[in-house]
C-alpha cells in the first residue's frame, strides 16, 4: 500500500509581474505556475484546490467566517520514511524509562548511614 504525506499551502492572492503577462488573469496564472513548479521541484504533486471556512475574530467578542483558498499537494513516502502500525505499537509497548536523579537531587559524598530510628526527646 502506497503512503503519502500532504502539504497544504495558501493559493496566491496576487499575480506576478512579467513582460508577457499583461492582464490580471495572466499574472495570476504566472504566480500559480511558479508556485506549482517550486513545489514540484521538491517532489510535491498537485492534488486539488479547496475553499475552506476559517473563523476569524472581529472586535473583542465577535467572529466571522471567511473562506481561504488552499492548494493541496502530496508526495509518496519512501518505505524507510513510512511509519507502519507495527512500529507504532512497538514504541507504545516499550517499558517506561527508569528515572535518573539529577545533580540537584543526588547529594555529593557518602550516603547517610541507615539504621534503627533513634528515640526522640519528646518520647522520654
Amino acid at each position: 500500500m502506497q503512503r503519502y504525506e500532504y502539504k497544504v499551502v495558501p493559493s496566491p492572492r496576487k499575480g506576478e509581474k512579467a513582460r508577457d503577462a499583461k492582464t490580471t488573469p495572466d499574472r495570476f496564472a504566472l504566480a500559480l505556475t511558479s508556485l506549482m513548479n517550486r513545489m514540484g521541484l521538491d517532489g510535491w504533486e498537485y492534488l486539488r484546490a479547496d475553499a475552506l471556512p476559517c473563523d476569524e475574530r472581529v472586535g473583542l467578542t465577535g467572529s466571522k467566517t471567511t473562506y481561504q483558498n488552499m492548494l493541496v499537494f502530496r508526495r509518496a513516502l519512501d518505505a524507510a520514511d513510512a511509519v507502519s502500525p507495527l512500529s507504532l505499537s512497538a514504541i507504545t509497548e516499550m517499558p517506561p524509562a527508569r528515572p535518573v536523579l539529577s545533580a540537584a537531587e543526588a547529594p555529593e559524598g557518602a550516603a547517610p548511614a541507615l539504621g534503627p530510628a533513634k528515640p526522640s526527646l519528646a518520647a522520654e
